[in-house]
């Protein structure tokens, strides 16, 4: 008996120290401390839910406390929660909605941070604040799934610790396009548009106005990352620039703030595109506000696009009035506003906090006393006043909040809050499918149902991502593909209205789901811009380039950034913004502007203008004294002058001159293939009939040979000016021109050695001086004729060597033939025989001829002039 007694002890000793033992070896490292909603009390169903109702925690440095104090109370957020709550509520009171099934709740605050977000998740799993994984510890009612979790960075954080678990997460205000994968975040769904729709239509919006050089700023998280890069991607491929590209720091950090802000006033991007959470952009618009940063139109995400913390701080609209976002759908949601403004401010702590925040007061009395205390002042040590009665500071809990502008109570923007009721309502339609499963047409194996009563996560979200129904009062059908609903959005401009507040007006909308050319519809006049215009403002690196130039990119800087290069003469652009000038070719040329390739300017000496009028006159009075030269000699052919120079070479020389200055005349007028080969064949002969018979003969042999083989023709010169086409004569072959013409020059010169030589010879007329001097007349005329002729362009050349052979004409002609004209017509008295006959020989025996009949001598043998040609 003893012994069995001594072995019961030492179990019971066993019994005793083993708890003992394992308490030594297991810590208590964390409890949460997590403010929100809980009713689970005879429920059949528990809902989770989680809400940023605070904007923060407060740091190390912020806070002596051991435990995590949220900071900043979020009117909006808190707003959301408190839809939830009456969602659930009014499912309950619903005979058509799980008429069997009375759901519960455990709502937590997620105070924006994501260690509170995780620690959320763990206790609503666990169902105790000290959460211990992979347990469960009571036996409750089941859990169905979990509304939230707010931001997108919580909402990865929470929906990786569900997708575990296989339990179904409901979002209504995650849309980060990376919670689309399956793989990552197997059930996760969402009652919002994914960003993906969202970047696309900002992309469009931007496209839309012709902005190609806009700025960026992004939260740093998952969704301000995601969401500018995909906006940036597609923008970039259209030809859009990024002026710069911001993060905003998740951590309050001042310096970090401003260096963005001065970056904005830097760049000239006048358009800037925001893909944050209102918590986030906070504090740069206040630092805006101070720097008075004006003229920039923004771009809001859904985020912020309606919070009331970013439009409602006073002289927001200097800054941000014009601004321009993307709203989720909005709806009206009945009976939420008297929930809204019938709260019991003694309900829980959360509903106090809400409470003592909103109007500024205490509910607690002896907190009250004490803060009315520290107000009093002292006098001498003792108090001035007793503190009777009720203390100033004390909230009543009989305030009126529907008295009060807050952001709270304004339910005429109902956008995210609608998303929170939808998501509400999504996990009710499943779970009423799941209750109302007929046994034997369940969709799990062997066609079974699950019990509304105990069903595990999966089987629920067999249901939640299979839902399907219409929201009450909207109409709306609710589904979900893939986890995700359509893109749809109104995009909203944010106007100054009377009292000089924002106010939300709706100037079209993004359906993601249209056809691409279908899916944006924007009331351009109904927009306000910056600073009350009407017209959208222009972004741009560089202004377009018009027609007439072309793109010169600036090294180093991005493809938006370019000079506008004017076009090279011959070459255009007809488009704006050409990357490159195009060449005008054959008989085109570009016009002053540089737009357009235009017919050449066709020029030739033409008869009717001045010049060629001039040019015929000139040489008809030089052709008209010639023929009177030798109407002169006709009349005086019998006397002893006329004989004396050989009056069958005073003719041949004036036909050849009456030749000579004609044939300038065919120089004139449109090129022609007669005129072509008349015009220098005809000059050549009219100088070489000045030469001996045999000579002219020779000359026309010569000739004759060159048209045969390479003849002159005209020729529309396109290299010699560039906006016009030359009309000319091609000479044919260079080496026949220049041999015909080396060849008159030749007996130009003999011409000029023979009547040099007898110069001296005394003689009445001197006809040997005449000839050299006309000679010199000749060579003068021709060598100036050279550069000019080579420095001109054009008819001009023309011109030039017309000019050329009426000078020469007329000099050979006044040398020659003046001085005979004027013994003929002036002076008769000397035109008499014994003049012209030879002195008597000097008694040195130098040889006395005339100089006539030398000159004559040396004209026989070679009196030619020449027009040299290019």
């Amino acid at each position: 008996m003893d012994i069995k007694l001594f072995f019961l002890g030492l179990c019971a000793l066993f019994c005793i120290f083993r708890p003992l033992s394992a308490q030594s070896t297991c810590k208590l490292k964390a409890k949460f401390n997590l403010g929100g909603y809980k009713d689970v009390e005879k429920k059949t169903v528990v809902v989770g839910g989680m809400f940023p109702v605070h904007k923060r925690v407060a740091s190390n440095k912020e806070s002596r406390r051991s435990s995590v104090t949220p900071l900043g109370f979020n009117f909006r957020t808190f707003r959301w929660a408190q839809t939830m709550l009456f969602a659930i509520k009014e499912i309950n009171a619903r005979d058509d909605l799980l008429p069997k099934t009375d759901l519960g709740y455990v709502i937590y605050d997620s105070c924006f941070t994501i260690s509170k977000a995780v620690e959320g998740t763990l206790t609503y799993l666990t169902g105790q604040d000290e959460a211990v994984p992979n347990y469960r510890c009571g036996d409750g009612a089941p859990l169905a799934a979990l509304v939230g979790a707010g931001g997108s960075d919580l909402s990865i954080a929470t929906a990786r610790i569900l997708g575990l678990y296989h339990f179904p997460q409901v979002s209504y205000c995650s849309t980060c396009s990376a919670l689309k994968s399956k793989f990552q975040f197997p059930t996760f769904l969402r009652t919002i548009p994914n960003d993906e729709h969202q970047s696309t239509a900002m992309a469009k919006m931007v496209l839309h106005f012709g902005w190609t050089w806009v700025g960026s700023i992004a939260a740093d998280d998952d969704y301000g990352k995601y969401g500018i890069k995909d906006f940036k991607d597609q923008v970039e491929q259209a030809g859009v620039c990024i002026s710069f590209s911001e993060t905003l720091p998740k951590v309050h950090s001042p310096e970090a703030i401003q260096r963005i802000v001065q970056t904005v006033i830097d760049s000239t991007a006048k358009i800037i595109v925001v893909f944050s959470s209102d918590v986030d952009l906070s504090p740069l618009i206040s630092e805006l506000l101070r720097n008075n940063v004006t003229n920039r139109t923004w771009i809001a995400s859904e985020a912020w696009i309606t919070s009331a913390l970013i439009s409602r701080p006073p002289g927001v609209s200097s800054i941000l009035a014009g601004t321009l976002g993307f709203g989720v759908k909005r709806a009206d949601i009945p009976g939420l506003q008297h929930h809204l403004l019938n709260l019991d401010p003694y309900a829980d702590l959360l509903t106090e906090e809400f409470w003592e925040t909103l109007f500024n007061c205490t509910l607690d009395y002896s907190k009250a006393m004490r803060m009315a205390k520290q107000r009093a002042t002292y006098v001498n040590g003792t108090l001035s006043r007793t503190v009777t009665g009720l203390p100033d500071g004390l909230c009543t809990g009989q305030e009126s909040v529907a008295q009060l502008n807050n952001t709270y109570s304004d339910i005429s923007q109902l956008r995210i809050t609608y998303s929170v009721y939808k998501a509400v309502y999504a996990v009710a339609n499943a779970l009423h499918n799941l209750e109302h499963c007929e046994p034997g047409k369940g969709p799990f194996v062997g066609k079974t149902c699950a019990d509304i009563n105990n069903f595990e996560p999966w089987q629920l979200m067999y249901y939640v991502k299979n839902v399907r129904f219409k929201m009450p009062n909207t109409g709306e059908e609710i589904f979900f593909n893939d986890g995700d609903v359509d893109g749809f959005y109104d995009i909203i401009n944010w106007q100054v209205n009377n009292n000089g507040e924002i106010s939300y007006v709706t100037v079209g909308n993004y359906n993601g789901s249209a056809a691409p050319e279908n899916r944006m519809t924007i009331m351009n006049d109904s927009i306000v811009w910056n600073n009350d215009m009407l017209e959208p403002p222009r972004s741009v690196c560089s202004e377009n380039c018009q027609p007439g130039t072309r793109k010169g990119i600036r090294q180093g800087e991005p493809v938006c950034c370019f000079d506008c290069i004017p076009c090279a003469d011959g070459e255009i652009s007809n488009t704006t913004d050409a990357r490159e000038c195009i060449l005008c070719t054959g008989d085109f040329w570009s016009n002053a502007a540089h737009d357009a390739c235009v017919p050449k300017l066709i020029e030739f000496l033409a008869f009717g203008e001045p010049l060629g009028i001039t040019l015929i006159a000139i040489s008809a009075f030089g052709a008209l004294v010639t023929i009177a030269v030798g109407v002169l000699f006709i009349m005086h052919i019998g006397t002893p002058l006329v004989k004396a120079n050989d009056t069958l070479l005073s003719f041949s020389l004036l036909f050849s001159l009456v030749v000579t200055f004609l044939c300038s005349i065919v120089f004139l007028g449109e090129p022609q293939h007669w005129s072509c080969m008349t015009s220098q064949v005809a000059l050549a002969l009219g100088f070489a009939l000045c030469l001996s018979s045999i000579i002219a003969y020779l000359t026309f042999l010569s000739c004759t040979v060159w048209l045969i083989v390479l003849p002159p023709q005209p020729v529309k010169n396109t290299s010699g000016q560039n906006i016009k086409i030359i009309l000319e004569c091609d000479q044919g072959s260079v080496v026949f021109i220049c041999c015909i013409f080396a060849y008159d020059i030749l007996l130009a010169l003999l011409a000029f050695i023979f009547a040099f030589i007898a110069r001296k010879l005394e003689d009445y007329v001197s006809e040997a001086k005449c000839l050299t001097f006309s000679m010199l007349v000749f060579f003068i005329v021709w060598i100036s004729f050279v550069p000019a002729y080579l420095s001109t362009r054009g008819k001009f050349m023309v011109a030039v060597q017309i000019f050329a052979i009426l000078a020469s004409s007329f000099g050979l002609l006044t040398c020659i033939f003046l001085p005979k004209c004027y013994i003929l017509l002036i002076k008769p008295d000397r035109n008499k025989e014994e003049l012209m006959k030879p002195r008597p020989k000097p008694k040195d025996g130098t040889s006395t001829g005339t100089s006539a009949s030398l000159a004559t001598t040396a004209t026989e043998a070679t009196i030619a002039t020449t027009a040299i040609d290019d």
